[in-house]
């Protein structure tokens, strides 16, 4: 291929994907084009869910809360204004109206809420507590989970296969299992933990060819095992075993007393909550929830109170929350993406492939995740459609029952995916582009360098290699000054590969954005602002500052 050639396919990759890319960063997209299916759309929803946060902008909101207190004997009682969320000026026009002005109690009222049993595990529900409770990843419950289910040497007792199989996203339990947990639960809890219920249902669609996970034999508590097991083994069985309990056991009762107090019309409310009967949550708490002790002492209606203290506090809203292994499985199963042994594989084979990186439990896309999701977004925009993989899943499924033929499908889908892979393969495939020179000469020969992309990334190497053999690191400026020293803020990568700013003579300057920074100053307090979509924003979080981005 001839410079111009080379120079016309550059710009019809640009067109199609948005930016220059490196050769060797071609090839590793290319391989990632063959991705299956669930894999595309779960990298979607990654890097959908990154778009939607770095443009999300903050908005300003205040809660207001009031210490009231009365006998010298009474401890000040927190109060909370009825509306969680106000403005400031209605913040203001509340803090006026309530000064100087004694509080009545208005009401007490006392409630019982129920909360009802957990159902025992389904392969997606256990990656996600396994994920939450153990910091577990996805692959790893599964592959110490099948290990469970395969069997374990335990001293007394010879090889035990502990649970039942992993890979289910039926609720259903057997008639032996429920009676045999009931009996357990009559004789270690008392008859009133029993539950009633014998039947559980998910109200959607499922396959019902296997129980849903639980351990094989009640009588083999956590407990009795504990010493028995690797640590690993024992975690995760104590989990799915209490989770199991917990579905054949009688819903919790808490007691919710709440106490409404009014100053000039305005109304405050405090309340506090304990456990009436422990039910369910005396084996598993999903939530770990704690019991609030009653704090509200002994006021009764009627009793007149002041203010002791007050305590306005800002808030902002706050953008959605990143990945974790446990969300996604969660979202995949909500949008009807995948099958319980498709979750695990999917997840681990996008973070082999280097498309995501995880860090702190956090799922982040990369510069190769983006590249190959555009591309994949553009040239074959039905496959990763949510909608049609989880449309894809109902038809398998409709395949399976004999309620629609195989053909059909086939007829309807396939045209369209033709025309799609030979439209992409004339515009992507055969396409060679040449090494980036970049405005740096080698400081051996005197060559200008150019930019090529390692497994770390960008860097500069010397076009005479191997003669020349000189590299030096590439760093992406943004033309935009530290807010610190001055110098050169640039494009920056952790050690996983996530994509932060920072300054250029780092590690003397330790300044450093995960959001683009922009040379402008906020005009309220001076702090440097960032760029959130069409819009910029303070970086002082306390400020809450936006306006318009004009480039």
């Amino acid at each position: 291929m001839n410079l111009v050639d080379a120079q016309q396919a550059r710009r019809a990759l640009d067109r199609i994907v948005g930016y220059s890319i490196s050769p060797l960063l071609w090839e590793k997209i290319k391989r990632g084009l063959s991705a299956g299916r669930v894999q595309s759309v779960a990298l979607k929803l990654i890097c959908d869910r990154e778009e939607e946060i770095n443009s999300f902008i903050p908005e300003e909101y205040w809660s207001y809360e009031v210490m009231l207190g009365g006998k010298s004997d009474l401890k000040p009682i927190c109060f909370k204004y009825s509306k969680d969320r106000i403005s400031k000026e209605e913040l203001d026009k509340v803090v006026a109206g309530i000064n100087k002005a004694d509080f009545v109690i208005d009401n007490i009222k006392t409630t019982e809420k129920i909360k009802k049993a957990p159902v025992p595990f389904t392969t997606s529900t256990l990656q996600q507590e396994a994920g939450k409770k153990l910091n577990f990843a996805t692959s790893k419950t599964m592959r110490v989970a099948q290990q469970l289910y395969e069997g374990v040497d335990l001293k007394g007792y010879g090889t035990v296969g502990l649970i039942s199989y992993l890979r289910t996203d039926s609720i259903r339990i057997s008639e032996e299992a429920d009676k045999n947990a009931k009996a357990y639960i009559g004789k270690a809890f008392g008859e009133e933990y029993v539950s009633d219920v014998t039947v559980a249902t998910t109200g959607k669609k499922i396959q019902d060819a296997h129980e849903a996970i639980r351990p094989t034999n009640v009588e083999l508590t956590p407990a009795k095992l504990k010493d028995l097991l690797p640590r690993d083994l024992f975690r995760l069985y104590q989990l799915i075993y209490n989770r199991f309990l917990a579905s054949r056991m009688k819903p919790a009762v808490y007691e919710v007393t709440t106490a409404t107090a009014v100053a000039n019309g305005y109304k405050f409310k405090s309340s506090s909550t304990k456990v009436a009967f422990e039910g369910f949550l005396s084996v598993y708490n999903p939530d770990d929830e704690k019991d609030v002790k009653v704090k509200l002492g002994n006021i009764k209606e009627g009793d007149v109170l002041s203010v002791k203290e007050q305590t306005p506090k800002q808030h902002f809203t706050q953008p959605p929350a990143h990945f974790t292994e446990s969300l996604l499985v969660k979202t995949m199963e909500e949008l009807g993406i995948g099958r319980p042994s498709t979750y695990a594989p999917t997840i681990t084979t996008i973070i082999n492939r280097r498309y995501v990186i995880k860090e702190n439990k956090n799922l982040y896309v990369t510069e190769l995740g983006e590249a190959v999701n555009q591309i994949m977004t553009k040239a074959f925009s039905v496959i990763v459609d949510t909608n049609f993989t989880a449309n894809i899943e109902m038809l398998l499924d409709k395949i399976e029952e004999g309620e629609i033929n195989w053909k059909v499908v086939i007829r309807n889908f396939y045209p369209d995916l033709a025309d799609a892979i030979e439209n992409a393969s004339k515009e992507l495939e055969n396409i060679k582009i040449e090494d980036e020179v970049s405005d740096v000469e080698c400081d051996v020969c005197g060559k200008m360098m150019v930019i090529k992309y390692g497994p770390h990334g960008k860097f500069l190497a010397c076009p005479g290699f191997p003669d020349c053999r000189n590299t030096k690191p590439y760093y992406e400026k943004i033309d935009v000054p530290c807010p610190n020293c001055g110098k050169d803020i640039v494009l920056r990568k952790t050690k996983k590969g996530r994509r932060y700013f920072g300054c250029i003579d780092n590690p003397e300057c330790d300044f450093m954005s995960w959001t683009k920074p922009s040379d402008k100053k906020c005009p309220e307090c001076g702090t440097y602002m960032v760029e959130k979509g069409n819009r910029l924003l303070c970086s002082n979080e306390g400020c809450g500052y936006t306006c318009e981005n004009k480039k």
